[in-house]
């Protein structure tokens, strides 16, 4: 297999393990729909035993995800929760896990209604100042677990920062990297030990698969997590690796576009009259606009705003009112959606919880797609209208 590892990111996009098919030439990875291989004797294969294992088709999308992230090993899940929760298997009762208060709900929901049960303590702190790690970092701390930027507040946290402190302690630092994508930010080269991403969003593209990833450089780690992926079962099928690699194939040039269109609408929505507030990274006056700057390569197509009405049902009326935008969870697809989190992405997090960390009534998460900017910004128009 030829290695692209030193190749720039939209070669690595589209050639990182996708090696011709040997048996026919075929230039696009083969959908191996099989759940069992036939062994030549007991225990003598051609590395294929059962499917939930090993698949050719996922293994080619793991190392072209891999090498997007430079990272070593990548293990797919069947979603991104499932990837989540492989990460949380690698925990005992009486760990404790550092993680941040603006955070996904599905996340929160399996720390706290999963996890919990099971003798884990979590702490959900401001780390917008790595700093304030410290105050919880105690011999039980097994695990960092960050968001950057945050689901649906745009924080920003500081990798590195929050490196030095695991490393300094012996703490494993996993970072949810699913709304930078590989193409803004490598956590890897930052300091992380692990990256996770919800491969349905940006790395799919499309709006038509639920997957997830972790990608890690430790083999020891490696193993760890790929003995509970067989163990557990949460793996994704072969149509779906196929057409997450498809979809990576245009990462970088969709990324390009998602950024470019991200800009113009946070710069227009910046001084609309009904916008109270607005979270994109890309502002000099973002809470750790500098450290963004540092470490992503631009800022996204993820806004969130929260408007001047505070009334919970003129939200949902300008919700329901946009033409080109689309009214539903998720994100980083082709197609621009809006999301009220407080009743959609983060229902699960209670109400006091989640207007701490600023998620209220009258939020609104845009994930900008790919369309003609200007369509987009006319849609806005007649919707705040």
């Amino acid at each position: 297999m030829a290695d692209f590892s030193k190749h720039k990111f939209g070669t690595k996009a589209i050639h990182a393990g996708a090696d011709a098919d040997p048996s026919t030439g075929a230039i696009m990875t083969p959908i191996f729909q099989t759940s069992t291989y036939v062994q030549e004797l007991p225990g003598k294969n051609k590395g294929y035993g059962y499917a939930r294992g090993k698949n050719p088709t996922r293994e080619a999308l793991q190392k072209n995800i891999a090498a997007l992230e430079n990272g070593k090993h990548c293990i797919c899940f069947s979603s991104g929760m499932g990837a989540t929760d492989a990460v949380m298997k690698l925990l005992r009762p009486g760990d404790e896990v550092i993680t941040g208060d603006d955070l996904y709900g599905g996340s929160y929901r399996m720390f706290t209604k999963i996890f919990a049960n099971y003798g884990i303590k979590f702490h959900f702190i401001n780390l917008s100042d790595a700093n304030n790690i410290k105050k919880y970092v105690n011999a039980n701390t097994k695990l960092i677990w960050a968001e950057t930027p945050t689901n649906p507040t745009m924080q920003i946290i500081d990798i590195e920062a929050c490196s030095a402190i695991a490393k300094e302690n012996k703490i494993l630092l996993a970072v949810d990297n699913t709304f930078a994508s590989p193409y803004l930010q490598n956590p890897l080269a930052l300091g992380a030990d692990i990256v996770m991403h919800s491969v349905t969003k940006y790395l799919g593209g499309h709006s038509d698969v639920v997957m997830g990833a972790l990608i890690v450089n430790d083999d020891k780690l490696q193993e760890q997590l790929y003995f509970i992926l067989n163990s557990c079962g949460a793996n994704p099928g072969p149509m779906d690796c196929f057409l997450v690699m498809r979809g990576i194939k245009t990462l970088h040039l969709r990324m390009e576009r998602h950024c470019f269109n991200g800009k113009k609408i946070a710069e227009y929505l910046k001084t609309h009259p009904k916008i109270e507030k607005i979270y994109w990274p890309g502002f000099t006056d973002h809470p750790n606009h500098a450290i963004a700057k540092k470490q992503m390569r631009d800022f996204g197509g993820m806004i969130s705003i929260v408007l001047k009405d505070k009334s919970i049902d003129n939200t949902f009326k300008l919700a329901g009112s946009f033409k080109v935008f689309s009214l539903a969870e998720s994100l980083g697809g082709v197609e621009s959606l809006i999301n009220h989190p407080a009743t959609m992405t983060h229902a699960s997090i209670p109400k006091e919880e989640r207007e701490k960390a600023g998620v209220v009534d009258n939020l609104l998460r845009l994930s900008v797609g790919v369309e003609d900017v200007e369509d987009l910004i006319e849609d806005l128009k007649q919707a705040l209208g």
